[in-house]
């Protein structure tokens, strides 16, 4: 694909994302869309092939990169406790960039097809797996059911991003980057 294709395309996910966020993506029509990116509605099947279908890629695409990025915190880290540090530090960054991405991950992925919601949840079961390995490393003694459970309710304290801007984005990291480290290591 070439790059002003890609790029379109890129714009025209974010701006999906964003109508999603605002009002549910049974409540945004694929003129809406258009409109939002300067096209007209069916010039959006050009790119995508359904409304369902950019859903789908839309999700698909940053529970690849969530992967990919977390993948890469655990490579490049010297020591399990900067692994875990790095993990936080990437997962805050990204729901302080994309609040849109989060409230669309979170209250669509029943509109999924059956098929992009197999994709979705198997790119995030490796994600949490990531997490997993890297909170009992970091944490000795940590056992594994106890290690998802506190990966999960890591990312729901991070995730809460889109609800919770009472705080400047610079203050926001800070604030959820010791909120999360510290409920990580007072599990033993």
């Amino acid at each position: 694909m070439n790059g002003a294709k890609s790029g379109r395309r890129e714009q025209i996910l974010a701006a999906a994302a964003d109508l999603f966020a605002h009002h549910g993506f049974h409540g945004v029509g694929i003129d809406d869309i258009g409109a939002a990116v300067g096209i007209s509605g069916p010039a959006l099947y050009r790119h995508f092939r359904s409304k369902d279908a950019m859903l789908g890629e839309m999700l698909s695409s940053i529970s690849q990169f969530l992967l990919d990025g977390g993948t890469a915190r655990t490579g490049d880290a010297e020591d399990p406790e900067r692994t875990l540090d790095a993990l936080v530090e990437f997962h805050v960054d990204f729901a302080l960039r994309h609040p849109s991405l989060i409230v669309v991950q979170e209250r669509n992925l029943a509109n999924l097809t059956d098929a992009d919601r197999k994709q979705v949840r198997a790119l995030q079961r490796r994600y949490v797996e990531v997490w997993v390995r890297a909170i009992r490393d970091a944490v000795p003694g940590t056992g594994e059911r106890q290690a998802r459970s506190a990966a999960h309710a890591v990312f729901g304290l991070i995730n809460s991003t889109p609800y919770n801007r009472h705080l400047d984005d610079t203050e926001l990291a800070d604030l959820l980057r010791r909120l999360a480290l510290g409920a990580l290591r007072s599990l033993v």
